[in-house]
């Protein structure tokens, strides 16, 4: 544009001769016309490029922000994910160490009981020595009655087979000899009138041996013991087991006709008179069938 004024400035400045022609200066005009328009149009192009850029601009900071984002997002997402398998393999191995220490406490646990109880069964052994020893040495004393006081505590203790049975044999002969002398203490005491003392020792001879073939004896004894003694309430229960059940049949009679007069001497006339009922059926042969009928006879007329 400098150069166009500075020609316009140059032709006002010339001669007539030096004039350009009328055509020239049109189109000077009209090249500074167009240069003018070509300059908006570059100025136009320019402010339309330049918005462009703007908006790229614009569109690739989104863009940028967008990609922060999610280069943060993923970042943390795989942050959480790798922290998340880190812990879940790390509890793995803490359940792993924890359950193998507790399997090695369990361990130790069962090998400390198994160690408890093989002292147990040691220190068992040793008292049941010592106690075995003992009691051998009240064997060979021949006190029964410390035979029998020991073999309770001796039977709970480890023992072999063989001195268990060597104890055992012990205490039933100490029992049975213990019974033996005890019954035969109650008979004297009995035919001596000593009735007290009778039926503790018949009672002690019936407890150490229940199952003797003096049982049935001694029971009868023993309710005998009860009359003299005014207790005949005490004699009626052993009578009736023993006409029940006993074995002993020498003495069944007896004891039937005596289990009788026990009932009638307190008053149970009914049961005594059906006592003697079952006497008479039972026993027909009995030497006492004539005391029963009369005694059978004397209720029924006065009762």
């Amino acid at each position: 544009m400098a150069f166009f004024a500075q020609a316009a400035f140059a032709s006002g400045c010339r001669t007539p001769e030096s004039t350009m022609h009328e055509y020239d200066l049109e189109e000077i005009k009209r090249e500074i016309v167009e240069g003018r328009s070509l300059t908006i149009k570059t100025n136009n192009l320019v402010n339309a490029l330049s918005a462009d850029l703007k908006s790229i601009g614009k569109r690739q900071q989104g863009y940028e922000r967008r990609m922060f984002l999610h280069s943060i997002t993923t970042y943390v997402v795989a942050v959480v994910v790798i922290l998340g398998l880190t812990k879940v393999a790390l509890d793995a191995q803490v359940d792993a160490v924890r359950a193998e220490s507790k399997a090695a406490a369990e361990r130790l646990v069962e090998v400390e009981n198994e160690l408890s109880l093989l002292r147990q069964r040691e220190e068992a052994r040793g008292r049941a020595s010592r106690e075995s020893a003992q009691l051998y040495q009240v064997m060979e004393s021949g006190d029964r009655r410390k035979i029998l006081q020991a073999l309770p505590a001796v039977a709970a203790l480890e023992l072999s087979p063989t001195e268990r049975s060597v104890f055992e044999a012990a205490g039933r002969k100490a029992r049975r000899e213990l019974s033996i002398q005890s019954y035969q203490s109650g008979i004297e005491h009995a035919r001596a009138g000593r009735y007290h003392e009778a039926t503790q020792s018949l009672r002690e001879s019936i407890d150490l041996e229940l199952d003797s073939p003096r049982s049935g004896q001694a029971t009868h004894e023993l309710a005998r013991a009860y009359r003299a003694l005014d207790q005949q309430r005490a004699a009626i229960p052993l009578l009736m087991a023993l006409t029940e059940a006993s074995t002993s049949v020498d003495v069944l009679d007896e004891a039937t006709l005596l289990l009788a007069e026990c009932q009638a001497d307190v008053e149970l006339y009914n049961d005594a008179k059906a006592t003697l009922r079952t006497f008479l059926r039972r026993f027909e042969d009995s030497p006492l069938k004539n005391d029963a009928r009369q005694m059978l006879s004397e209720l029924n007329m006065k009762h």
